[in-house]
């Protein structure tokens, strides 16, 4: 099985506008529907409230004839056309298809944070976490997003192999961002949302890439985009990850990043299993 994984920051953004960085984002686009993988795990959409249009569903279709779809958009109480996420898997599939609540704190259950895909062997799950925010004023509500977060995981667990993936908004380790020095106090390399990145894996999951690569420095999935040189420069950060159950991290072939040429924000990820 391969799976991508995405944030793609705006996918109405993506397939309707005619700017400088929509063009970039649909290379990269173009780029993973080579990679033919059996799904395709999106984040922050931001579609509107009523979900996509004919245009964007015409245009998905033309790109990826062989694919059905499935999302989750942000929904009141939260804000429109906010976080969002979408699973596109080949047509040759028959998940049975969730959208958990988990009892999050705020709006957080209502932003279209996550979507859940069981197969007979597997749940395949993504996420969108959401950020501590500016002065980290979501920071304890991230917190608690954190423990709901794990509890589901683990539940999962306890039925059949996990595969879970997305932003989840946190450098685990210092050699996962560039200067982890100066950002201890930064949404994203708090201690807290550290520690619980590590509460999730003590749980009974493997960070697949690390599974592979081990200590590996300078391997990166998000770049500030306002920073204009920051695919070269220092504003560089490991956020997105595939997960997957501890017993079966000896099943991962490959865990790797899909190469986005010069946009900056996140890079897609991929992940090859044989379950």
């Amino acid at each position: 099985m391969r799976i991508i994984s995405w944030n793609i920051d705006s996918l109405n953004a993506a397939l309707t506008s005619d700017s400088a960085r929509a063009l970039l984002t649909r290379e990269t686009l173009n780029t993973i529907v080579g990679y033919d993988a059996d799904i395709i795990a999106i984040q922050e959409t931001k579609l509107p409230r009523t979900g996509p249009t004919k245009k964007h569903l015409d245009i998905l279709a033309e790109n990826l004839p062989d694919y059905e779809m499935v999302y989750r958009l942000s929904e009141e109480p939260a804000r429109k056309s906010y976080a969002g996420t979408m699973f596109l898997y080949k047509n040759t599939l028959n998940p049975i298809v969730t959208y958990p609540k988990i009892g999050a704190p705020d709006t957080m259950d209502a932003e279209g944070r996550m979507i859940t895909m069981e197969f007979d062997d597997c749940y395949v799950t993504q996420v969108y976490t959401p950020n501590a925010g500016s002065k980290l004023v979501r920071l304890a509500e991230r917190q608690l997003w954190d423990e709901k977060y794990r509890e589901y995981l683990t539940m999962l667990d306890q039925e059949k192999v996990v595969i879970a993936t997305g932003d989840f908004n946190v450098a685990h380790r210092e050699i996962d961002l560039a200067n982890p020095d100066r950002n201890h106090m930064s949404a994203g390399f708090t201690d807290e949302e550290r520690a619980g990145f590590t509460l999730l894996l003590d749980a009974g999951f493997t960070d697949t890439f690390r599974h592979l690569h081990g200590d590996v420095k300078g391997e990166y999935t998000w770049w500030n985009q306002r920073a204009k040189t920051s695919k070269i420069n220092d504003s560089r950060w490991r956020i997105d990850y595939f997960l997957v159950s501890d017993r079966a991290a000896d099943k991962v072939v490959k865990s790797d990043m899909v190469d986005s040429g010069i946009r900056q924000d996140h890079t897609p990820l991929f992940l090859d299993i044989n379950l």
